[in-house]
């Protein structure tokens, strides 16, 4: 397509722009991402000494990175809407959050709507495809103790093994309370025409807006973490007890996010900002695992029947522009999510300052040696 002269200085604008936020990010990361490190190489005697401290420590410093990313589409006027359940009200809680996956921008959603719920971005453990530990925020998540889950059939029971040893090794240990999985192990583009012919031949529901979800790793997870009574039934919340002091996992919390005309946003647009300001939808809803059930075809039947009510949010949003309400309400109600300037700013503020007193320390102790 050919560009008139009226369009030639706002794609100027816009490439100088994309070109700025770039060298921003880059800068971000060069600055926030070593002195991460340093901090919790110099604090492995404490790790030693009182390790919940350094977990909680550690999980601050996590939630501020995040809070980075967060801003870097903020800024851009990437925004969120929330919608449904208010989550906050098992913020203290043990959950597991189940969302429909579309594009790497997901994940960037994610981190910037759960900011505001108190401690859970820091006591947070991702479950994410294995590439992204190649990314410069790989060695955060490992750090941090997030999993990378390598796709594909034959290495899926290995990697079974490996998500179950990895939750006994380092959920409990280093105090994490919620675990963000994507079922449907892989994106929306990728995976709905294998879906769909799969639920066509075992006469499964056809789903064109979300994929059919995959049981394993939720079914690991569930085993995992859920404290068992000692008639054998799981031990959980209930939805109008959210106060319950009950151990172990004790929510579901089903998490359906949607784009404004089904264009989702990825990474590259998040970093660069290129795409017109735009407000992501996330819808929530809650389920007290005591109405989950464990086994293994039960389990698979709970999850289709989750997407396929996702199917039909989804459907409603991209009919309406809104979700539509809850049980038991007339109207639905949005909620938006807003991150705080001066909290953004103190943020940074650190992470340069601290990357250039790790810069200065670690200049001082080579001249020192060498």
């Amino acid at each position: 397509m050919a560009i008139t002269l009226e369009e030639a200085p706002w794609l100027g604008w816009l490439l100088v722009k994309a070109l700025m936020r770039f060298a921003f990010m880059v800068v971000n990361n060069l600055v926030a991402i070593p002195s991460y490190i340093c901090y919790v190489i110099i604090l492995q005697p404490l790790r030693v000494l009182d390790s919940k401290r350094f977990w909680y420590i550690e999980g601050i410093m996590y939630k501020w990175l995040l809070g980075m990313v967060a801003s870097w589409g903020w800024y851009a006027g990437y925004t969120v809407m929330e919608w449904g359940e208010d989550i906050k009200a098992v913020s203290k809680d043990e959950a597991v959050m189940l969302v429909n996956h579309q594009a790497t921008g997901d994940v960037c959603t994610l981190m910037m709507c759960l900011q505001d719920k108190g401690l859970v971005v820091a006591q947070m453990m991702w479950l994410m495809d294995h590439i992204f530990k190649y990314t410069n925020f790989g060695i955060v998540s490992l750090v941090h103790g997030d999993f990378f889950i390598r796709q594909g059939r034959s290495y899926r029971d290995q990697q079974l093994l490996l998500l179950k040893k990895h939750l006994e090794n380092n959920y409990r240990s280093r105090d994490r309370k919620w675990i963000v999985l994507f079922p449907e192990g892989g994106f929306l583009r990728k995976r709905r025409e294998t879906s769909q012919a799969f639920a066509k031949k075992n006469n499964l529901p056809f789903l064109t807006n979300v994929t059919l979800p995959r049981s394993g790793a939720t079914k690991i997870i569930l085993n995992a973490l859920v404290a068992q009574q000692k008639n054998g039934s799981p031990a959980g919340g209930d939805a109008k007890e959210l106060d319950s002091k009950s151990k172990g996992l004790q929510w579901i919390i089903d998490t359906t996010i949607a784009y404004p005309k089904a264009e989702p946003i990825d990474i590259q647009t998040w970093i660069l900002g290129y795409r017109k300001p735009t407000v992501t939808h996330v819808h929530y809803r809650i389920f007290p695992i005591k109405d989950v059930p464990l086994e293994t075809d039960d389990l698979t039947t709970w999850l289709y029947q989750r997407f396929v009510e996702k199917e039909d949010l989804l459907s409603h949003f991209y009919e309406t522009g809104a979700f539509p309400p809850s049980k038991g309400h007339k109207e639905a109600v949005s909620r938006e999510m807003t991150l705080s300037s001066l909290w953004i700013f103190l943020i940074q503020s650190f992470a340069f300052l601290s990357g250039y007193m790790w810069y200065n320390i670690i200049q001082y102790f080579y001249h020192c040696l060498f």
